[in-house]
């Protein structure tokens, strides 16, 4: 059975994403090529759900740090949008703010959000947002419709370090399940949901290669430390997979989020030259 595994270099070398996994297309050594299956319906919104929540996982580790604001956006009762329609719209209203006060400053925005309803009819957007000094201030300012809720992604109970907490966290909607201590699903707390991102965060493509058998646990590359670890099978495909997460030893991420800042200041002005 073939093996992949796909790296993908973020923040300039900083953080190694690491993903591999079995290729269900091939069988094993001597064995005819396995049927492709088709998928059903329950299998794509798997697939797609998975897909859309490393994708996030992965922006977070490329344009955030843990210094960075989680912050949601509440509404009072009356102020609550009949739809999911004029709920966006609030949002764009209030982002667009957001967008023009870090203009002002010099700053470029960049932010992942979800708006949420919940089977209760209460709404929020939880957002996460690039801190630039008065962030929070911000925020509220460009906020009308409720309150809003702000703290460090560092300080938050979504932290760890190779941001799976937070992705799992900002890309859930009404078909996530919350697992409760006895092992038993819980009831769904959304009704609807909207996932979306800034459009300046684009992801680099990964570096595929083949391999010859499943390898061992891996180890750190000279120079970093494994965030963290995670193996499994793959519930649509049953095969195992591991991904994990490689951090540059005695670099702190705020850092490389400054250095990020200026590379992408070298490389505009170098544009405009042109």
């Amino acid at each position: 059975m073939a093996t992949k595994r796909n790296k993908y270099i973020l923040k300039h070398g900083d953080v190694i994403d690491i993903e591999e996994y079995h290729d269900g297309n091939y069988g094993a050594k001597g064995k005819k090529r396995t049927p492709k299956k088709k998928l059903t319906k329950e299998d794509m919104q798997k697939v797609n759900a998975q897909n859309k929540t490393k994708k996030c996982r992965q922006r977070l580790l490329q344009y955030f740090s843990m210094g960075d604001c989680f912050a949601t956006w509440t509404y009072e009762p009356k102020n609550r949008p009949p739809n999911m329609q004029e709920a966006l719209k609030d949002f764009q209203k209030a982002v667009e703010k957001v967008r023009r006060q870090y203009g002002k400053r010099g700053k470029q925005l960049f932010w992942i959000r979800n708006i949420e309803r919940g089977t209760k009819g209460a709404w929020h957007i939880h957002l996460v947002v690039n801190e630039i000094g008065d962030t929070a201030s911000i925020l509220q300012k460009a906020w009308n419709k409720g309150g809003t809720w702000f703290t460090e992604i560092r300080k938050s109970k979504f932290y760890d370090e190779d941001f799976t907490k937070l992705a799992s966290y900002m890309t859930k909607d009404e078909r996530t399940v919350e697992i409760k201590a006895d092992g038993t699903p819980a009831k769904p707390r959304i009704r609807e949901a909207s996932y979306n991102i800034s459009r300046n965060m684009p992801l680099p493509e990964p570096a595929t290669e083949k391999l010859v058998r499943w390898p061992k646990e891996p180890k750190p590359k000279k120079g970093y430390y494994i965030a963290k670890m995670h193996e499994g099978i793959n519930p649509v495909t049953g095969f195992k997979y591991r991904r994990y997460t490689l951090i540059r030893l005695g670099q702190d991420l705020e850092e490389n989020k400054n250095r990020t800042q200026k590379f992408r200041k070298k490389r505009r002005r170098k544009r405009e030259r042109i």
